[in-house]
C-alpha cells in the first residue's frame, strides 16, 4: 500500500469501516511511514475539532408529537386494492423508483467526475490550512525575511521552493514550515493580514489534476479561484511547481497577495 492509497482509507479506518485485510495493510503502512502516520494523527485532531465537539440538540416535544401524528396508522383487516393488484405492480413501481433515483445520481456523479480534480485539490488545500491552524507549532522557522526562510528548507524538501515576495506592511511574512499537499511534501510560507493567517503551499506540480478551465488572470499567472467551507483558495502552477494560497481573508485581498506572489514565480 502506497501513501496515496493509505490516505484514502484514513477516515474509514478511524470510523471502523475498513475490512480487516485493508485495516492490516493500512496499519503496516502507518507503522513504516512517518509522514502518513503524522497525517493520520492530524486528521484525528481535525475530526475531533470539526465533528465531535459540535453541539448536539435533542428534538423538541412538539417536533416529536408532529412526527408521531404523521406516522402511518396500522393496516386494517379490510382487503385493499393494493392487496389485489400490488403483486403485479411491484416490478413496475420498482423500475420507476430506480429510474427516479439512479438518473439524478448518475448525472450528479458525472458532474463530480468532471470537476473532482479541482475540487479535490481545493479540499486538500483547506484541510492542510486547518491542520496548520490547529498545530501547536505552526511555524518551524520564524521570519527573519525571505532570505532566511527560503534557505531553511534546504535538505528538508526534494525541490527548491521559488517565492520572491518578501512580505510588506500589508502582508508581512510570519515564517514557514514543512507540510504536505496531497501525496507530497510542501514548503509552507505563512503571511499575515491584520488578525488573519494566510498560508502559501509550494509543492511539485507533476501528476496532479490541475484545472484547465475557469482560470482567472492573476499577475503573470492564471489561477483557479474557489471557495470551500468559508475559506478562499487560489491554485496556480509555474513550471514544475504548484502553488495553493488559502485563507479566510477577504477574496479581493487574497487575490492581491496572489498577484504579488505570482509575479515572482
Amino acid at each position: 500500500m502506497d501513501c496515496q492509497e493509505a490516505r484514502l482509507h484514513l477516515l474509514d479506518a478511524q470510523r471502523g469501516r475498513l475490512r480487516p485485510d485493508l485495516q492490516g495493510r493500512l496499519r503496516a503502512h502507518l507503522d513504516a511511514c512517518a509522514a502518513c502516520s503524522r497525517v493520520d494523527a492530524e486528521d484525528q485532531v481535525l475530526t475531533n475539532i470539526l465533528e465531535r465537539r459540535l453541539p448536539q440538540h435533542p428534538a423538541s416535544i412538539a417536533l416529536k408529537r408532529r412526527l408521531a401524528a404523521q406516522w402511518p396508522a396500522a393496516p386494517t383487516s379490510t382487503r385493499s386494492w393494493w392487496s389485489r393488484w400490488g403483486a403485479s405492480l411491484v416490478p413496475t413501481v420498482a423500475v420507476a423508483v430506480i429510474l427516479l433515483v439512479a438518473l439524478p445520481v448518475y448525472f450528479e456523479r458525472t458532474n463530480v467526475i468532471r470537476t473532482d480534480g479541482a475540487g479535490g485539490m481545493v479540499s486538500e488545500a483547506v484541510n492542510d490550512y486547518l491542520r496548520l491552524l490547529s498545530s501547536q507549532h505552526p511555524l518551524e522557522i520564524a521570519s527573519g525575511g525571505i532570505h532566511q526562510v527560503k534557505p531553511w528548507f534546504e535538505g528538508r524538501l526534494d525541490f527548491a521552493p521559488i517565492v520572491s515576495f518578501e512580505g510588506d506592511q500589508d502582508f508581512p511574512l510570519k515564517g514557514g514550515s514543512v507540510g504536505y499537499f496531497m501525496d507530497r511534501k510542501a514548503a509552507v510560507f505563512v503571511y499575515g493580514r491584520r488578525l488573519h493567517t494566510i498560508a502559501l503551499f509550494v509543492f511539485r506540480a507533476d501528476g496532479l489534476p490541475w484545472p484547465a478551465r475557469g482560470l482567472e488572470a492573476m499577475g503573470s499567472a492564471h489561477a483557479f479561484v474557489s471557495v470551500s467551507r468559508g475559506f478562499n483558495v487560489l491554485l496556480w502552477r509555474a513550471g514544475e511547481l504548484g502553488y495553493a494560497l488559502v485563507s479566510d481573508v477577504d477574496a479581493r485581498e487574497l487575490r492581491e497577495l496572489g498577484a504579488r506572489l505570482a509575479s515572482g514565480t
